[in-house]
């Protein structure tokens, strides 16, 4: 009895806190439409004025260039923890990927600032406005390394885990008996890798990839500990951004008994729980569906 009641208090906890998001960001969104709300370009509280269209965009480099980084590398680690690592390795990296896990984002942030963000602006800004300086998005990238790139390398290691982990999960899900018929019938290893185990896989590897997204998606103090926090639309990876995440961690409690600026970062938050919710339900219907059919 005990148990059925905390496990429907765990289902209804995620109702309860859209239901809780949507009431207080009611009084902006009785006023405006979502769809205006999110293609906005200006904001300015004290005006009245909540565009989240910057920061929507924000939100997006900063999550696609770390997918876009993260994906290969992860892709690759977890076929051959998979199918070519030697047990002693697969068992010491299995420890690994799970700190990497288990480091709190604050930490990778102080990475970012430690060494991302001096690599980006001494190595590879520096570097490149002096040898392609007449590109006018270069010229005007951030100066000081804070930039939709910095989060997207420090956002890419923090999805990598979720990512190896899951990959591998589904690639070591097909069955030993496919690996094997194929190998019989005179393919070599790699083949078998590529036309049997990663085709047989891919379903459990896209809902692996909407894991990560979600994971990048809503993650706050990280991203906003090196992304240069401008409200501004990035035209390059080298632009500052501003996410909607550290949009509300920065402003939350600042200026709170403003009706409409509590409304807005309401809104803000609401957008954020539904897409990480949205993603995060189908990428494990995906990933369910996968592990039953390869079983």
């Amino acid at each position: 009895m005990l148990m059925g009641m905390l496990a429907w208090c765990a289902v209804m906890l995620v109702p309860g806190m859209l239901v809780a998001l949507y009431l207080r960001a009611r009084p902006l969104l009785d006023g405006t439409s979502l769809g205006q709300l999110l293609l906005a370009r200006q904001w300015s509280p004290m005006k009245g004025q909540f565009g989240f269209f910057p920061f929507l965009m924000g939100t997006l480099w900063v999550t696609f260039l770390a997918m876009a980084l993260a994906i290969p590398p992860c892709f690759l680690s977890a076929i051959y923890l998979a199918e070519y690592a030697p047990r002693w390795l697969r068992q010491a990296a299995k420890p690994m990927v799970d700190l990497l896990a288990g480091i709190p984002s604050v930490v990778y942030g102080l990475w970012g600032i430690l060494a991302v963000v001096p690599f980006l602006r001494e190595v590879i800004i520096e570097g490149l406005a002096e040898r392609l300086g007449s590109i006018s998005w270069l010229r005007a990238a951030n100066p000081t390394g804070y930039s939709v790139m910095a989060g997207g390398i420090v956002l890419a290691v923090m999805v990598s885990p979720i990512i190896i982990s899951t990959v591998e999960e589904v690639l070591r899900a097909v069955p030993q008996g496919q690996r094997e018929a194929a190998l019989a019938l005179g393919a070599t290893q790699w083949q078998v890798v590529k036309s049997v185990v990663v085709r047989r896989a891919m379903p459990g590897i896209i809902a692996a990839v909407m894991l990560g997204f979600s994971r990048a998606f809503g993650e706050t103090m990280a991203v906003m500990m090196v992304v240069g926090n401008v409200a501004q639309i990035p035209r390059s990876p080298f632009d500052a951004a501003y996410p909607l995440s550290a949009l509300i961690a920065n402003n939350y409690g600042e200026m709170m008994s403003i009706p409409l600026y509590d409304a807005a970062l309401m809104t803000a938050a609401l957008l954020l729980l539904l897409t990480i919710l949205v993603f995060t339900i189908l990428a494990r219907i995906v990933l369910l569906q996968s592990l039953k059919e390869v079983m």
